[in-house]
């Protein structure tokens, strides 16, 4: 019996979501936020590979996802470094 590729890929990713969703609310919260660093460095790699989709000349769907993904994960680079560095700054000893 052969398996679709679609339904096979969907899955992968349906387990994925879910393995990601009960990682990330074990962690304690003294660990957020090198959790953040490690996400914005993941984010990274997703930026290479929507590059990479983004790529070619012929106008198709995947370099529009690749375009869109290549966004968001810049966003998320972004907006994680900001979060990361305000965080950061409330353990910092206040000078007065």
């Amino acid at each position: 019996m052969e398996v679709d590729p679609l339904i096979w890929e969907l899955s992968i990713f349906v387990l994925a979501v879910f393995v990601g969703y009960y990682v990330i609310w074990s962690v304690t919260p003294a660990l957020h936020t090198p959790l953040m660093a490690i996400t914005n460095a993941v984010s990274s790699v997703i930026i290479v590979g929507a590059l990479i989709a983004a790529g070619p000349e012929e106008f198709s769907a995947a370099k529009v996802l690749g375009f869109v993904a290549m966004t968001l994960a810049a966003v998320n680079i972004f907006g994680g470094f900001v979060v990361t560095q305000r965080m950061l700054a409330m353990f910092r000893s206040r000078k007065r």
